[in-house]
């Protein structure tokens, strides 16, 4: 009697997972989940208040709070260009007006700068709720006709968004 085997190879996965601090989105804190495993490029799925990020197995040796902000960061990104072209085009049918150019860039202790009649907007803004972003790029559309904060400035800004202050707090916190 002749016993036939067949060879099985089966393909076995390790995930090593590690849970790292809330990040902010739109408002809503999410905890961030890192997942080394057998992929390529690196994934971002978002999902019932949790940030998923599959990175190859390769990055394991990689400092894990560098990986997870440059993650966080190319997010922030990608949210900021859906979410300020919103904004941007909200003010603009608002005020009638828009600038001649607007770009979304990083910059260090500022969320947006208005200079040469061109806004640019910091992606961290996403960390903020909608209205907040929304404030944040009126009072740049308002520096296109007030290059300070004169009372021209504010009593602009207080005509379309009366209640300012409670953002300006939001974003000194």
């Amino acid at each position: 009697m002749r016993i036939m085997t067949k060879k099985i190879n089966l393909k076995i996965t390790i995930e090593e997972t590690a849970e790292r601090h809330p990040v902010p989105v739109l408002g809503i804190d999410y905890k961030v989940k890192i997942v080394y495993k057998n992929v390529r490029v690196p994934e971002l799925n978002v999902e019932d208040k949790i940030i998923k990020i599959s990175l190859p197995n390769k990055y394991k040796k990689e400092n894990d709070e560098k990986i997870l902000d440059m993650a966080i960061d190319k997010m922030y990104e990608q949210i900021a260009k859906v979410e300020v072209e919103r904004a941007m085009e909200k003010t603009r049918i608002l005020l009638g007006f828009a600038p001649e150019d607007y770009e979304i860039k990083k910059m260090k202790k500022t969320f947006g700068k208005c200079e040469d009649k061109k806004i640019t907007i910091n992606p961290e803004v996403v960390k903020y709720d909608r209205n907040v972003i929304d404030y944040i790029v009126l009072h740049q559309y308002c520096h296109l006709k007030y290059k300070t904060h004169s009372k021209g400035f504010i009593n602009m800004i207080r005509k379309y968004e009366p209640n300012f202050e409670q953002y300006e707090e939001k974003l000194i916190k």
